[in-house]
């Protein structure tokens, strides 16, 4: 059975979700110590988390960037904040996905099912696992996982997706159009922003582990992967 965790300060809706997901076959877990979210994720390890972002002690942002040093597990952000900057650092900070309050738990299920489908179940890789490799640098695709050298870094479902696209084209130059539809595919929560704020993501992650290229944008046409000299 799918497991659930839900952060979530008010209480109404913490039961309100519980109950819904329940009654759709998920277990869930909520927590109500709001100093210790971490500690709760590490012991129930959920396959999927939804979060809030105005919490007590520490906000959801913070948090999320506490679950992502462990887990590569989708992460939904449930908020009434509703303005533009607020969804860019869900993003930054790794969440997968953002849903506004007041809301519809018929799309907070569909979205749900959605993320489990693409993390686990039937659009989740079932062959052998795929390496890709330049410059000595090897991506671990299903476990989104990087490595050069002795050194290795986890990345996000999205941010592995991304360096795919990027090492299988190398010096060719990818437009951000084609990053876009191959990244994300049919989430509608994506815009030029949000490809910018991945790119600068990735682009910190590689300069930390010193490989031996770099992203490079293409004025006008995109990003290629360009070869230290």
């Amino acid at each position: 059975m799918t497991k659930i965790m839900i952060v979530e300060d008010s209480e109404d809706i913490r039961k309100l979700l519980r109950n819904h997901l329940e009654k759709y076959g998920y277990d869930t877990v909520a927590t109500t110590d709001f100093s210790s979210v971490l500690a709760m994720f590490e012991r129930e390890n959920p396959e999927l988390v939804l979060l809030d972002i105005n919490l007590p002690s520490y906000d959801g942002y913070y948090w999320c960037r506490q679950i992502r040093q462990h887990s590569t597990c989708p992460i939904i952000f449930i908020s009434a904040r509703s303005g533009e900057m607020d969804q860019v650092m869900a993003i930054e900070n790794g969440g997968d996905d953002y849903i506004e309050k007041p809301f519809s738990y018929e799309v907070v299920l569909a979205k749900i099912k959605g993320h489990i489908r693409r993390a686990y179940g039937e659009y989740a890789a079932r062959q052998g696992e795929k390496v890709i490799e330049y410059e000595g640098v090897q991506l671990f695709v299903e476990r989104f996982e990087l490595r050069y050298k002795d050194e290795k870094h986890e990345l996000s479902k999205k941010e592995s997706k991304l360096l795919e696209v990027l090492l299988d084209r190398g010096e060719k130059v990818t437009s951000r159009d084609r990053l876009m539809e191959k990244t994300w595919e049919t989430d509608t929560f994506v815009d030029e922003n949000t490809l910018n704020v991945y790119i600068t993501r990735l682009r910190k992650k590689l300069r930390s582990m010193d490989v031996p290229f770099s992203i490079e944008s293409v004025r006008g046409e995109g990003y290629q992967l360009r070869v230290k000299s």
